[in-house]
């Protein structure tokens, strides 16, 4: 290597560094094979694994369901394909064993899709995730990012930052859960499902 070049080869050795070390690292936490590592509800009709996808289907009579982690988190985020699936597809991100949640779908009470969006109970959603309806795609796959820090909320959809929120009262520390609404007829679909620690 030239004496010229060096300078520019470190310095872009130092970017790539740089950017791994502000990159956390990702862990699965649904291995594609069964419920391993989450709180499997009890007479459970609602959550399937079929070919590394998680099947989510509202029973019969559409009481709803909540799927948590085992483990517990503070700050982090967490990333998930999702696929929508027949009905009205009411769905979410809890966070923190929260009722805070990021929504999936259509909002029962607004009845329209606000994915992306924070669901703060009492306030409703007191902001709407930006740029969303040019991003999801409704019959296919789409990536979904949350990243909680403390009490600040950031989504990404389909790698594009669409929302922040800084919630009032968040909770410290919690599971993640995925959200099955009830009083819906519904079917939704998740993949890649992912965490890391901050």
């Amino acid at each position: 290597m030239t004496k010229r070049l060096f300078p520019l080869f470190a310095l872009l050795m130092l970017s790539v560094l740089f950017i791994q070390a502000d990159d956390p690292k990702m862990k699965k936490i649904f291995n594609g094979k069964n419920l391993k590592g989450w709180v499997e509800p009890e007479n459970n009709i609602w959550w399937s694994v079929e070919d590394g996808i998680l099947k989510v289907k509202s029973g019969p009579d559409q009481t709803g369901s909540i799927l948590w982690t085992k483990k517990e988190y503070e700050d982090f985020v967490v990333q998930a394909d999702f696929k929508m699936g027949e009905g009205t597809v009411d769905s979410g991100i809890f966070l923190r064993h929260d009722s805070q949640q990021i929504q999936i779908g259509e909002s029962g009470s607004l009845k329209r899709d606000m994915t992306g969006s924070p669901y703060i109970p009492g306030k409703g959603y007191p902001v709407e995730a930006e740029g969303v309806a040019e991003l999801l795609k409704m019959d296919d796959w789409n990536t979904i990012k949350t990243q909680a820090v403390g009490n600040k909320y950031t989504v990404w959809l389909n790698g594009e930052e669409v929302m922040n929120y800084t919630s009032e009262n968040a909770s410290e520390k919690g599971p993640i859960g995925i959200q099955l609404h009830p009083k819906r007829d519904m079917s939704i679909e998740y993949r890649n499902i992912m965490a890391a620690e901050l």
